[in-house]
C-alpha cells in the first residue's frame, strides 16, 4: 500500500479496522440467527441474504485482520502473503453473487407471481449458494494459478537483486529462497498483479454483475408500474393484489439500496487500482487506507437496512436483544386497540397471518 517500512502502521487505520470489524461480526451473526429463529424468514430471498451475512462475518473474522498484517508489509513468504491478498477477493465474489441472485430472484417474483414457489425454493436456493461459493474460491484465488507478481519480484530476487518494478519500489527486499518461492515484504501490490485486479476482477467479475443487476432492478420497477396499471383498470381483485405487489415492489427498493451501497463502497479501491495500472502508483496511503476502510464497512451497512427497511427483520433483532441480552423474555407491548399483549404472542400471531398471506414475500416493508 505504500513504500513504508516493514510493521509501521498508520494506528488510525488499524483502529477504525477492528471497530469495523467488530460491528460487521456482530451485526451479520444477528441477521444469520434472526433467520434461524423466525420462519417466515426462512425464504429464498433471504437464504441468499443470509450467504451475504456469511460473507461479511468472515470479512470481520479474517480479511480485516489479513489487510491489517498486509498494511504492515512485514516480511513473508510469497504464497503466504498471496493467500491473505487474496482471501477478500473470494469475499467480495461471494457477495457480488449473492446480491446477482437476490436481483433475480426479485425479478422472477414479479414477472411470473404465479410460478415463482414453484420456480424458487429454499433448497434450489441452497444449492445455489453451493455453487456460488465455489466460483467465488476460484475466481479469487486464480493468482495461485500462476497470474500473480512473483515472477516480477522473486526472479530479480533470485539473480542477487532486489527490485523496483517500473520505477516503484514495491518488491523491496525480495529474497530467493527456493525455485518455487520467494521470501517479500508483504504488500497487495507486491503479490497480486494489478492486470489481474484490473481486467480480470474488475472488468470481468465485479462490474458486469453489478450492470446486470443495475438492469434488473430499473425492469422490475418498470414490470412493476405496468402491473399496477393493469390492477386499477382490471379491478380484479384490486385491493389485495395491489397489495401484494406494492409489497414486491419495497422488497426490491430494499434490495437495489443493498446492491447500491455495495457499488458506492467497492468502486472507489477498484478504481484506484485502475489509476494503479494505467497511470502511476497513489502516493498517498492515507487514499488507499480510506478506498479499503470504505469497502469493507459495506459489511456494516445491510444489517442496518434490514432493520430499518424489513419490519420482520426488525421485530426479530428487537426480540433477540430484549431476550438474550436485556434478559427480558416476557416484554409486553400495547396492541393498536388498547389491550396489552407478549410479544412472543404478537409475533406468533403475526407469524401466521402472513403464512396464511398468499404473497411472495413475507416480509412487511415502509
Amino acid at each position: 500500500m505504500s513504500s513504508q517500512s516493514p510493521f509501521e502502521v498508520n494506528k488510525l487505520y488499524v483502529v477504525t479496522e477492528l471497530f469495523i470489524a467488530v460491528l460487521a461480526i456482530a451485526g451479520n451473526v444477528l441477521v444469520c440467527w434472526a433467520v434461524s429463529i423466525n420462519s417466515t424468514l426462512k425464504n429464498a430471498t433471504n437464504y441468499f441474504l443470509v450467504s451475504l451475512a456469511v460473507a461479511d462475518i468472515l470479512v470481520g473474522c479474517l480479511a480485516i485482520p489479513f489487510a491489517i498484517t498486509i498494511s504492515t508489509g512485514f516480511s513473508s513468504e510469497f504464497y503466504s502473503c498471496l493467500f491473505l491478498a487474496c482471501f477478500v477477493l473470494v469475499l467480495t465474489q461471494s457477495s457480488i453473487f449473492s446480491l446477482l441472485a437476490v436481483a433475480i430472484d426479485r425479478y422472477l417474483a414479479v414477472k411470473i407471481p404465479l410460478r415463482y414457489r414453484e420456480l424458487v425454493t429454499g433448497k434450489r436456493a441452497r444449492e445455489i449458494i453451493a455453487v456460488f461459493w465455489i466460483l467465488s474460491f476460484i475466481i479469487g484465488l486464480i493468482p495461485f494459478l500462476g497470474w500473480n507478481g512473483k515472477d516480477k519480484c522473486c526472479s530479480a530476487s533470485s539473480n542477487g537483486t532486489n527490485t523496483a518494478l517500473e520505477g516503484q519500489n514495491i518488491c523491496l527486499n525480495a529474497s530467493h529462497i527456493n525455485n518455487h518461492s520467494c521470501q517479500v515484504n508483504c504488500y497487495f501490490e507486491v503479490v497480486v498483479d494489478m492486470k489481474y485486479m484490473v481486467y480480470f476482477n474488475f472488468f470481468g467479475c465485479v462490474l458486469p454483475p453489478l450492470l446486470i443487476m443495475l438492469g434488473i432492478y430499473i425492469k422490475i420497477f418498470t414490470v412493476a408500474r405496468k402491473q399496477l396499471r393493469q390492477i386499477e383498470l382490471k379491478c380484479i381483485n384490486g385491493d389485495n393484489s395491489r397489495r401484494l405487489l406494492q409489497k414486491e415492489i419495497a422488497a426490491a427498493k430494499s434490495l437495489s439500496i443493498i446492491m447500491g451501497l455495495f457499488a458506492v463502497c467497492w468502486l472507489p479501491v477498484h478504481i484506484l487500482n485502475c489509476v494503479t495500472l494505467f497511470y502511476k502508483k497513489v502516493n498517498e496511503p492515507w487514499v488507499m487506507f480510506m478506498a479499503i476502510i470504505l469497502s469493507h464497512f459495506n459489511s456494516v451497512v445491510n444489517p442496518i437496512i434490514y432493520a430499518y427497511r424489513i419490519k420482520d427483520f426488525r421485530n426479530t433483532f428487537r426480540k433477540i436483544i430484549y431476550k438474550y441480552f436485556l434478559c427480558q423474555k416476557d416484554e409486553v407491548f400495547k396492541s393498536t386497540n388498547g389491550s396489552t399483549r407478549h410479544r412472543d404472542l404478537i409475533t406468533e400471531n403475526t407469524n401466521t397471518d402472513l403464512l396464511r398471506d398468499t404473497s411472495i414475500l413475507t416480509h412487511e416493508y415502509h
